[in-house]
């Protein structure tokens, strides 16, 4: 069974998006990148309204996360 986390879009970079943990800032490691289109999709928004958005996502057996869903 897959976990399930708390993240935010930091921004998006061209056509990805930067994830981190919506942990406090000093807390966070590096972002990691996830298709901006992928996540807009899932959650029924557009593009432009992932920055600064609180997500849910699962996180894979390789540390990849998916099922994106607003927090």
């Amino acid at each position: 069974m897959s976990e399930r986390v708390n993240v935010k879009c930091l921004l998006v970079f061209g056509d990805q998006a930067e994830i981190v943990a919506d942990i406090p800032a000093d807390e966070r490691t590096s972002p990691v990148r996830y298709p901006a289109a992928e996540i807009a999709e899932a959650v029924g928004l557009t593009v432009q309204d992932l920055p600064g958005l609180r997500l849910t996502a699962d996180v894979g057996d390789d540390d990849r996360l998916s099922g994106w869903r607003l927090a």
